[in-house]
Formats: structure tokens, C-alpha cells, sequence
């Protein structure tokens, strides 16, 4: 009988309550417009719970959300879901609102930092911005992510939205959140660097 007690407290949820994967972002996470089941972090639920069973996925992700928001938010999220990984994907919102770069750094530095301190692993997704906000703002924005995951040692989607960004069908009306064909797309992005670290 004591046997079987201490079988039972081994396989409880309460045994992998570290074999959490939380998805920290903006409405490109959030499902923006679209079903939740939709969304591709749903999508990665369905996929973990049929290629990696025992693991589950907390979406944290918020529409609007920029890194300043998620500096703050991210030690909370973390103290209270405890994530073996944490997906970070911000930026976006920053940069469509021509945010100095230097602050979107260092905000995701913030963010990266709680999660090394919690001992997360990360998986960081970049972002692009279209050619019309300059040449010399669209670079500094796009080298940080590689840079930010140099320093903090975290796996990295380049772009989440590489396979998509140039088919305008694939965007809802709003030309900016991807419609539930791309969705999966989204997720082979990220389920590549995602992948090695469960």
C-alpha cells in the first residue's frame, strides 16, 4: 500500500509541475483575431501532448503587450508557473511604435535575466521591421536578438515569421497578425529551436 502511495505522488501532475513550457509574448501569441485553439501556441499544446507527453504549456502572451510591460510582468509569471522553459517573443509592438532599440534591448536583457535567475531555459524569437522605419533602425533592432541570445546562452528563432512575411494572404485584414493558415507555420519556426531543449 505504501508502495503504491509513493508510485502515485510520483507520476501526480504535481511531479511535473517543472515540465511547464511558458510562451511569454504580444498578440502574435495571443491569437490575436482568432480562435484560441487556433493560435500556434495551441498548436505546440496539441503537439507536446502527443510527441512529449507530460508536458504542458502556459500561455502568458497578452495583446499590445511591449518589453517594457513584460520587464515587469516576467518575475511574477515566473514565481507563479515555475517553467523549465520560457519562450520569449516581444518586440514587435516596440518596434511598430518606433521604441528606441536600445531600450527594447534592454528590457529583453531584463527579461532574459529573470529567466536565467529561475533557471528557465529560453528560447528567444526575433523579429524584423519593414524597410520604411530606416535602414540604420531596422538593423539595430534586428542584430539585438541574436545578440541578446549570444549573451544569455538562449536558443533562437531567428524570425518568427520567416515562410510568411512576404504572402500578404496570410495576414488578416490588418496586414500585421497572421491568419490561422499561417499558424502553423509559426510553430515549425519556433518547434526547431524549441525542440532540443525538452
Amino acid at each position: 500500500m505504501r508502495l503504491l502511495f509513493l508510485l502515485l505522488l510520483l507520476f501526480s501532475p504535481a511531479a511535473f509541475a517543472d515540465r511547464t513550457v511558458l510562451v511569454f509574448g504580444d498578440s502574435l501569441s495571443a491569437a490575436y483575431g482568432l480562435p484560441l485553439r487556433q493560435g500556434w501556441v495551441s498548436l505546440l499544446d496539441a503537439r507536446l501532448q502527443r510527441e512529449n507527453p507530460g508536458w504542458r504549456v502556459v500561455n502568458a502572451s497578452i495583446s499590445g503587450e511591449t518589453t517594457l510591460g513584460g520587464a515587469y510582468r516576467i518575475r511574477p509569471a515566473l514565481k507563479a508557473h515555475r517553467p523549465a522553459v520560457v519562450i520569449v517573443e516581444l518586440g514587435a509592438n516596440d518596434g511598430l511604435r518606433g521604441l528606441s532599440a536600445t531600450a527594447t534591448r534592454d528590457n529583453l536583457d531584463a527579461i532574459l535575466k529573470a529567466c536565467r535567475d529561475a533557471r528557465s531555459k529560453v528560447v528567444l524569437v526575433g523579429m524584423r521591421l519593414p524597410p520604411n522605419y530606416g535602414r540604420e533602425y531596422t538593423q539595430k533592432f534586428h542584430d539585438l536578438y541574436p545578440q541578446l541570445a549570444r549573451k544569455h546562452r538562449a536558443a533562437l528563432v531567428p524570425f518568427l515569421l520567416e515562410g510568411i512575411a512576404a504572402e500578404p494572404r496570410l495576414f488578416q485584414s490588418d496586414g500585421l497578425h497572421p491568419t490561422a493558415e499561417a499558424q502553423p507555420v509559426l510553430l515549425e519556426n519556433v518547434w526547431k529551436a524549441l525542440k532540443p531543449l525538452l
